[in-house]
């Protein structure tokens, strides 16, 4: 069995500088790290638990099967402040029958980004 210590999901885009600025400034994700120098270097923002950096390019977006859940603790409250920055709602929250609130918004690439907010009486937040 292999021991992992940490991991991170690695983005490729079209667009290097395009992306990161999506990342940082319209999501307002915090950078954890960076590398390299100029506009090629690489950014790792924090991704809760997790990390995505955001390195390198593509002369395609990545799959179609990639998308990314982040949790947050209001899904509405983001929905405000990401249409307010200009982000491309898919979807506003709604609550879904599994109980989860769920909005859908997509990076410059397309790939899909899941809000989403873990109500209070959610099962998911106890242990049985």
């Amino acid at each position: 069995m292999v021991h992992v210590l940490s991991g991170r999901t690695l983005l490729r885009p079209t667009d290097l500088e395009r992306s990161r600025a999506f990342y940082a400034e319209k999501l307002g994700l915090e950078i954890y790290r960076e590398f390299g120098t100029g506009p090629a270097r690489g950014t790792v923002f924090f991704l809760g638990g997790g990390y995505l950096e955001v390195s390198g390019s593509s002369p395609e977006p990545p799959a179609p099967g990639l998308q990314l859940w982040m949790q947050v603790p209001d899904a509405r409250a983001a929905h405000e402040e990401l249409a307010a920055r200009g982000v491309e709602v898919l979807r506003e929250p709604r609550k879904e029958p599994w109980g989860l609130v769920e909005m859908w918004i997509a990076d410059p690439d397309g790939v899909r980004i899941a809000l989403v907010e873990v109500p209070a009486d959610h099962p998911i937040r106890y242990r049985p």
